[in-house]
């Protein structure tokens, strides 16, 4: 279930992220939707950093360039539908209407 209502708000946030890029598209008639890490970066630059450092010294530095960096490159509201999606996918439910084991189908 939590699996679920993360994957849920962060779906609602990409959709917000896509949101405000269409608004900004609409007020300066220019296509430019904010990447994932400025938008990581402008909430907190500082866990932004302390990722990539611990990426780069304690996991492994290919990880952080170029799979980290060409992801944070990537547009927000994409990566955040798209991480939604997978978490919903790999939380969801299981069919309800099934029987219990001891009863046989009629």
């Amino acid at each position: 279930m939590i699996g679920r209502v993360i994957g849920w708000i962060i779906f609602l946030a990409g959709a917000a992220v896509l949101v405000r890029d269409v608004l900004v598209w609409v007020d300066t008639k220019h296509w430019a939707p904010i990447a994932f890490g400025q938008l990581w970066y402008e909430f907190n630059r500082s866990s932004l950093n302390l990722v990539q450092a611990i990426t780069q010294r304690y996991i492994h530095p290919f990880l952080w360039d170029p799979i980290i960096v060409s992801i944070l490159l990537c547009w927000a509201f994409a990566v955040l539908i798209v991480l939604g999606v997978l978490l919903l996918a790999i939380f969801r439910r299981h069919g309800r209407s099934r029987r219990p084991l001891s009863q046989s189908p009629s």
